[in-house]
């Protein structure tokens, strides 16, 4: 095992963090779309922290809408990979990355709701 990856259950279906399964991310996904994928994630969840310190819960909110999407968009969330058709998978993790990217913040945001003005 690749000491940077988290430990897999033998069907692949998870991983094992501190003796937590946690639903893993869809492996027919191409690398370089789950790298962009993760990038969302995490600075959506950027963007939860921002709002929660901000107290702003319009922008919690919707931060939270964009980390769900990635989940789902990953695999992490929703219908079980393992339990889609592969043109299912596909279609999920596309539709999943053109909403981020669509709703992406500008450079340098939080990844909350955007900037009056």
């Amino acid at each position: 095992m690749d000491a940077d990856q988290p430990e897999r259950t033998p069907d692949g279906r998870y991983i094992v963090v501190n003796g937590r399964r946690w639903r893993a991310t869809d492996p027919e996904i191409p690398e370089e779309v789950a790298a962009d994928l993760r990038r969302h994630l995490m600075a959506a969840r950027r963007g939860v922290a921002a709002a929660r310190r901000n107290q702003d819960p319009a922008a919690e909110k919707l931060a939270r809408s964009r980390v769900h999407t990635a989940k789902v968009a990953l695999g992490e969330r929703g219908t079980p990979w393992w339990e889609q058709p592969v043109v299912e998978r596909r279609r999920r993790w596309e539709d999943g990355a053109a909403e981020l990217r669509a709703a992406a913040p500008p450079p340098g945001g939080s990844g909350g709701r955007p900037a009056d003005g």
